[in-house]
C-alpha cells in the first residue's frame, strides 16, 4: 500500500482468543501473502499461541514500522503478555485477558496512525464478560475507543456478491418491532451510504431495505411497520439525496438477480441479514465497521474452539478481512491526499 510513492503503515491484526483459531488463521494468512497479494500486516498477541498452532517463522517486533522490513520472511508479531501454556480449544481467563489487551493495543495503534487499519480476530464473549468486559462486542469497544457512540457505528457484513447491514443486532427477536424507528433507520442508512463511499469507492450507493413482516406486510394486512416506520424513513433518506429503496419482501431480496439492484441490503434483525451472507460467503465473509475514523474489519466467524489446534481452520475469511481492510485504507488515504 502506497500513497504518493510512500508506503502506508502495516495493518494491525489483533489475533483474538489464543485458544481459538485466531492465531492459526493469522499465520495461514501470512503464508498466503504472496498468492493472495496481501498488504503487509503484523499480529498483536501472544507469540506462544502462534507457535502452538503453527511451525512457520515468527519475527517479534517492538514497533509497527519494523513489520515492513521483516514481512517478506516471517510473520511479524507484536508481543502482548504471556498466557503460559496455551491449550487449543480450552479458553481461560488468561487467554481472555490477552485477547482484550491485544484489542486495546491494536485499536490504539490504528487510531494513532501507526497501523494502517485494524483487523480483529475472533474472541469468546463469555470469557471476556468473565473478566469484566462490559461491551456487547468488539465493535462497540472499538467505537468507544475511537470516540464514536455505538449508535453511529454500523456493522456491515460483506462478501464478493453481497453486503448486508443488520439495523438491530444482538437483541431478542420479540423486541425488534419496538426497537426500530424512523430515526434509527435513517441514522443507519446515512452511515451505510457514507461507508460505501469511503470504504468501497461507490460514488452513489444504492440501499435496499428489507421489510420486517412476511411479504413486506402486504400493504398492512400482516403488519404496519413497513407503512408506519420503514416508508417514512426511506422517504427521508431519499429527500437527503440517498438512493434508498424498498421496503422489499425479504424472501425475494437475496437471489442473484435481486442482488444486482443494490450495493447493500439493510435488514431489520440479526438473522435476516446474517443467514444470506453466511449462506453465500461462509468462508470469505467480512465484518466491517462503518462510521469509524479508522478502518476496522474482522472475519465473519467465531473462535471455533472445537477445531482449534487441529490445523484444519480455513483462513479464507481472515484473508478477505485483511484484503478488505487494506483496500479501504488505501481508498481513504488517497481521498485524503
Amino acid at each position: 500500500m502506497t500513497v504518493g510513492g510512500a508506503p502506508l503503515p502495516p495493518l494491525a491484526v489483533a489475533m483474538g482468543d489464543s485458544a481459538g483459531i485466531g492465531p492459526e488463521i493469522t499465520a495461514k494468512a501470512w503464508e498466503a501473502r504472496g498468492a493472495e497479494r496481501l498488504a503487509p500486516f503484523f499480529a498483536v498477541g501472544d507469540p506462544a499461541a502462534v507457535r502452538a498452532a503453527w511451525g512457520g517463522p515468527i519475527a517479534p517486533i517492538s514497533d509497527p514500522r519494523e513489520a515492513l522490513a521483516v514481512f517478506g520472511d516471517a510473520l511479524p508479531v507484536l508481543p502482548i503478555g504471556d498466557t503460559g501454556p496455551v491449550v487449543a480449544g480450552a479458553p481461560s481467563l488468561g487467554t481472555a485477558h490477552i485477547a482484550l489487551q491485544s484489542l486495546e493495543v491494536a485499536t490504539g495503534l490504528a487510531s494513532a496512525g501507526a497501523a494502517g487499519a485494524l483487523v480483529t480476530g475472533p474472541v469468546s464473549k463469555s470469557q471476556l464478560y468473565a473478566i469484566g468486559f462490559s461491551h456487547p462486542g468488539q465493535t462497540e469497544f472499538v467505537a468507544e475507543r475511537c470516540g464514536i457512540t455505538a449508535d453511529n457505528a454500523v456493522m456491515m457484513l460483506a462478501g464478493p456478491t453481497l453486503r448486508v447491514v443488520p439495523i438491530t443486532v444482538h437483541v431478542p427477536l420479540a423486541r425488534v418491532p419496538s426497537l426500530i424507528s424512523v430515526e434509527l433507520i435513517v441514522a443507519k442508512g446515512r452511515v451505510t451510504a457514507r461507508g460505501l463511499q469511503r470504504n468501497f469507492g461507490i460514488a452513489n450507493p444504492r440501499l435496499a431495505f428489507a421489510g420486517l413482516n412476511p411479504h413486506a406486510g402486504e400493504n398492512g394486512a400482516i403488519g404496519r411497520e413497513e407503512i408506519d416506520v420503514l416508508a417514512p424513513a426511506i422517504e427521508q433518506l431519499r429527500a437527503e439525496g440517498i438512493d434508498a429503496r424498498g421496503p422489499y419482501a425479504a424472501d425475494t431480496l437475496f437471489h442473484a438477480r435481486a442482488r444486482q439492484g443494490y450495493d447493500a441490503a439493510l435488514c431489520l434483525y440479526h438473522d435476516q441479514a446474517l443467514i444470506p451472507i453466511k449462506t453465500l460467503h461462509f468462508d470469505d465473509g467480512v465484518n466491517l465497521t462503518l462510521g469509524l475514523p479508522i478502518v476496522r474489519t474482522s472475519p465473519d466467524h467465531g473462535t471455533a474452539f472445537g477445531i482449534a489446534g487441529q490445523d484444519v481452520a480455513h483462513p479464507g475469511a481472515m484473508i478477505a478481512a485483511i484484503r478488505m481492510a487494506a483496500e479501504a485504507a488505501q481508498r481513504r488515504a488517497e481521498a485524503a491526499a
